[in-house]
């Protein structure tokens, strides 16, 4: 169930800052977003699968956290990553 190595390059590819950028909060929200619409999409099929809701959860709070955090340091970046990945906040 996790994302393939072409899948993780290419959003890497879009949300980087620099060349060798892997690890800024634009690229881990991203990558996060991306588990969570996959892990989502397998909940809609398999609805008692309570493992991956859980996961799920933790999921999405590790990206409330980075969105926070992101959103303190640099409030403009947060403003674009969000409209960028179409999340509500």
């Amino acid at each position: 169930m996790a994302l393939s190595t072409t899948q993780r390059a290419e959003t890497r590819g879009k949300y980087r800052r620099h060349d060798k950028d892997s690890g800024s909060p634009e690229v881990q929200i991203a990558l996060l977003t991306d588990r969570i619409n996959q892990v989502a999409g397998h909940l809609a099929g398999h609805k008692k699968d309570n493992h991956s809701r859980r996961g799920l959860v933790m999921m999405v709070g590790r990206r409330n956290k980075l969105l926070k955090y992101l959103a303190r340091m640099s409030p403009e970046s947060y403003q674009g990553l969000i409209a960028r990945l179409g999340l509500r906040k």
